[in-house]
């Protein structure tokens, strides 16, 4: 999407660069600058060629420096004029409708990807409401609070660096990477950015940007009050997948307790958690959410880095969106890093266990993660630089 994204913008540039330049030879032949004997001199029309060749060099500029969320409202603006010029000299500039149209059709996509109705406006409206509930003063994490845990669970949790530290109550974590839907299917890279909150009505709010046969595809998960959504568009404006209901309820459920114990190791003490120590440094926990209850098996190495989580109680959800088919779900994690004193995670994967073994539908990085009470919402770029690899 991102390549996509950038490639039509610069189109747009070049277009209405050159839409605007011919436009100010338009407003130069009815000011009478220059000596065109078809064209009627006239200085209003003048003006009106003038104006039109203005509104396109400053849309042209502003989609150069970024394209900001209201650009679409002066592309828009320009098109409109440069029609209304055109119509006055139809005969001989008429074929410039074609531009305006394409103008107008990339404002109605850049509307549709960063306006009031795109997801990533629900998505930055939805996560500033979250982050609005949770405690902005919670105590700190103790070595009295693992001491419930099991010995390997309470050694992850100490080395992630959180004893000390208060208890996180939300998340901001930025990824990148790659996801594929079948084993054969072609892979799609794609960035994404999640907003969770911990705690009694946990929260998850996640917006993924891939790029699928060269189309831009915009996905939004939502987990809020024990129910969950996921809807993707192409173009940001063709739905192709509008998934909810009992098993994506309980799926997304395993998905916050994965979140949980990878990404906030310093709020497994408090979690809704029955653990049990399985010997072989490996726990099985058991999470509940409302009316929903999942269990997954945690497997630490030697160093007591968290290594793979492991769920039955995930669903895989079809291509169409539309049904559900249980299995075993896997979440290997491969490295970790150092930041601010903290153990945090630097890539991973997912993976389904089908009849033909384990298939890896998702390579990711960690770009960031923060964990902090008084975490705020910045919009997402639309223009990032590219995933890196591990």
């Amino acid at each position: 999407m991102i390549v996509m994204t950038n490639l039509l913008r610069w189109a747009v540039v070049a277009i209405a660069t050159l839409h605007g330049l011919i436009h100010l030879l338009g407003a130069a032949e009815r000011f009478g600058w220059t000596d065109d004997p078809t064209l009627e001199r006239s200085d209003a029309l003048g003006v009106l060629w003038l104006a039109a060749a203005i509104a396109l060099f400053a849309a042209a500029l502003l989609a150069a420096l970024g394209a900001p969320t209201w650009w679409w409202i002066l592309a828009v603006a320009a098109a409109v004029t440069s029609q209304v010029a055109i119509l006055t000299s139809w005969d001989i500039s008429g074929s410039g409708t074609l531009v305006n149209l394409l103008i107008l059709y990339v404002a109605l996509y850049s509307f549709m990807l960063r306006g009031p109705p795109s997801f990533r406006a629900q998505w930055k409206r939805r996560a500033s409401e979250a982050l609005a509930t949770v405690d902005p003063d919670p105590g700190p994490v103790t070595e009295a609070d693992l001491a419930a845990l099991p010995g390997p669970l309470a050694a992850y949790v100490r080395r992630s660096g959180a004893v000390g530290r208060p208890r996180p109550t939300s998340l901001q974590v930025r990824f990148s990477g790659r996801i594929r839907s079948a084993p054969h299917a072609a892979w799609m890279p794609f960035r994404a950015r999640q907003v969770s909150t911990l705690g009694p009505n946990p929260q998850r709010l996640f917006l993924m940007d891939a790029t699928r046969s060269g189309l831009p595809v915009t996905v939004l998960h939502v987990y809020c009050d024990v129910r969950a959504t996921m809807r993707a568009k192409v173009m940001s404006m063709i739905t192709v997948v509008d998934a909810s209901g009992p098993e994506m309820d309980l799926g997304e459920t395993v998905t916050v307790f994965n979140d949980l114990v990878v990404l906030a190791p310093g709020a497994i003490p408090d979690a809704p958690v029955t653990w049990t120590d399985l010997g072989e440094r490996r726990v099985r926990g058991v999470f509940t959410n409302g009316d929903q209850t999942v269990s997954a098996v945690l497997t630490f190495d030697e160093t007591d880095d968290l290594v793979d989580f492991v769920s039955e109680d995930r669903s895989r959800v079809s291509p169409d969106g539309k049904s559900f088919v249980r299995q075993p779900w896997s979440t290997p994690l491969r490295a970790y890093r150092q930041a601010d004193g903290r153990r945090v995670l630097s890539s991973g994967a997912a993976r389904w266990r089908t009849p033909d073994g384990w298939f890896t539908y998702i390579e990711l990085e960690v770009e960031e993660v923060l964990g902090s009470p008084t975490l705020t919402v910045d919009a997402p770029s639309t223009h990032p630089s590219p995933p890196r690899r591990g």
